[in-house]
């Protein structure tokens, strides 16, 4: 059986870059083939079954006047038995005008009007094929080290997978809170390294620190129940459509407790079937 994959979703949002690391991986990858050839070209690579199992198309609103025949489409090909997978590749809007400002290039509906204008009308028109979606991967807080790490979870290690990503933000509440984040926890209340000559200079990332941090225990106390509380709090979330949160966990400085506590908190998480990254944002300050 072939290993279909349709990989779609908003401009900017790193469709090119997949369809690369799914080509790394052993798929024959080919771009923004007009919609209607869909058909035949699954009916031809069924064909040649022998030397090709793994094929991804990408689709995107370049494709505009195909994006109206998809849905039907994609029924024949259910109802004629080829098993299909949709990857939507999202992003906030404020991140991909920030990204078509960054490499200067021009989103395909914009022509000469506004990118940002251009990004709602794309996103409405691939409203359709998003519910289709098997897997949705948003990109905003994702590096492409990050992307990859997803893509080989979904496609390469055959792991079972949910539609959503969790960052965890260490930073200094000194510095600010950051403005994307979706929670804040304080743990100002744990001792304080920076107190301690030897352990001024290290961070959260430093083993003396972290065990420092950790000995107490309230810090014990609250890693636990803060992943109780995150393992209600997620599927709570899916089910009134979030697909990615971003946690920040503040300290003074954002060099010892609140590294530690992310730190600590992303170890427990491996458990759970969500994207994961960690990120601290005031350590080298």
């Amino acid at each position: 059986m072939i290993r279909f994959v349709i990989v779609t979703g908003m401009s900017g949002a790193g469709r090119s870059s997949v369809l690369r690391m799914l080509e790394d991986i052993g798929y024959l990858c080919i771009d923004n083939l007009p919609v209607a050839l869909i058909p035949k070209l699954t009916k031809v690579l069924v064909s040649e079954r022998k030397s090709v199992d793994r094929v991804a198309l990408g689709i995107d609103i370049r494709n505009q006047e195909g994006l109206a025949q998809l849905d039907d489409i994609l029924e024949e090909l259910k109802d004629a038995g080829y098993r299909y997978e949709v990857l939507f590749l999202d992003a906030d809007s404020t991140v991909l005008v920030k990204r078509y400002k960054e490499t200067r290039r021009n989103h395909p509906l914009a022509l000469q009007g506004r990118v940002d204008k251009a990004i709602e009308a794309e996103r409405r028109e691939l409203a359709g094929i998003k519910k289709r979606a098997d897997y949705i991967l948003d990109t905003s807080h994702m590096l492409i080290r990050d992307l990859k790490q997803e893509i080989d979870k979904i496609f390469l290690e055959k792991e079972e997978y949910e539609n959503f990503f969790i960052t965890l933000v260490s930073f200094g509440f000194k510095h600010g809170i950051p403005g994307d984040a979706d929670l804040v926890f304080d743990v100002r209340f744990l001792p304080n390294p920076f107190y301690i000559p030897e352990l001024k200079t290290l961070t959260g990332n430093d083993r003396e620190v972290y065990e420092y941090v950790m000995a107490s225990g309230q810090a014990s106390v609250f890693l636990d129940q803060l992943f109780e509380m995150l393992k209600f709090l997620i599927p709570n979330y899916i089910i009134e459509g979030k697909n990615q949160i971003v946690i920040g966990i503040g300290c003074t400085g954002g060099r010892h407790r609140s590294v530690t506590l992310a730190n600590a908190l992303s170890q427990k998480m491996q458990e759970l079937p969500y994207g994961l990254k960690v990120e601290h944002r005031d350590i080298a300050r």
